[in-house]
């Protein structure tokens, strides 16, 4: 479930829609928000199978007029570290002149017959700001079948901070739009402050 808007009050009512500790969760995203006024948020509940346990976690998405803001809580089964259930929550507060790449991927159902504005069946958003990034080497070659120089490795390097899917068979076809709304606002909002740097 996603859910999407740009005030404080709606980014509260949606948290608590979620149903997922929305005050944990509350309480967590406004201390890393603040006083900022909210423009664009968009909470994205996911449940996951892990062998014989069902997993819920919640990321919360945030834009206000300086930041970007992430935050994200799991649940944790009891274990040898704790007698009881808990839950872990972390925001991440990240300047918007940070943010390197807002990444939209779309996948859609029958393209030869698209039309513009048909939702997309589903929708990855990726945002990289240089926290983690994702390096694939692998041994260089030169063109010569004969040679056995060490010519040294060759890769990439590709910026994979936050990955977020949405789909509209598992999340409805509102989660969509809200993602594809939340990604269009932050993508505005960071080539704002590139051109203002």
């Amino acid at each position: 479930m996603a859910k999407t808007g740009t005030t404080t009050q709606g980014l509260r009512a949606a948290i608590e829609r979620s149903g997922y500790y929305p005050t944990l969760v509350a309480e967590a995203v406004q201390a890393a928000v603040g006083s900022e006024p909210v423009v664009s948020y968009l909470v994205h509940q996911e449940t996951t199978f892990d062998a014989n346990e069902v997993r819920r976690h919640v990321t919360v998405l945030v834009l206000t007029g300086t930041r970007f803001i992430v935050s994200h809580t799991d649940e944790q089964a009891a274990d040898a570290t704790s007698p009881s259930p808990y839950a872990t929550t972390s925001t991440e507060s990240v300047k918007l002149d940070r943010i390197s790449s807002v990444v939209l991927s779309r996948v859609v159902a029958n393209p030869e017959s698209y039309t513009p504005g048909q939702l997309p069946r589903e929708v990855v958003l990726t945002i990289g700001w240089g926290a983690v990034a994702r390096l694939d080497l692998e041994p260089a070659a030169c063109g010569d079948p004969n040679c056995e120089a060490d010519h040294g490795y060759t890769g990439s390097s590709t910026a994979d901070d936050l990955s977020l899917r949405v789909s509209e068979a598992g999340d409805g076809p509102d989660s969509v739009r809200e993602t594809l709304a939340f990604a269009q606002a932050l993508s505005e909002a960071t080539a704002a402050t590139t051109t203002t740097r």
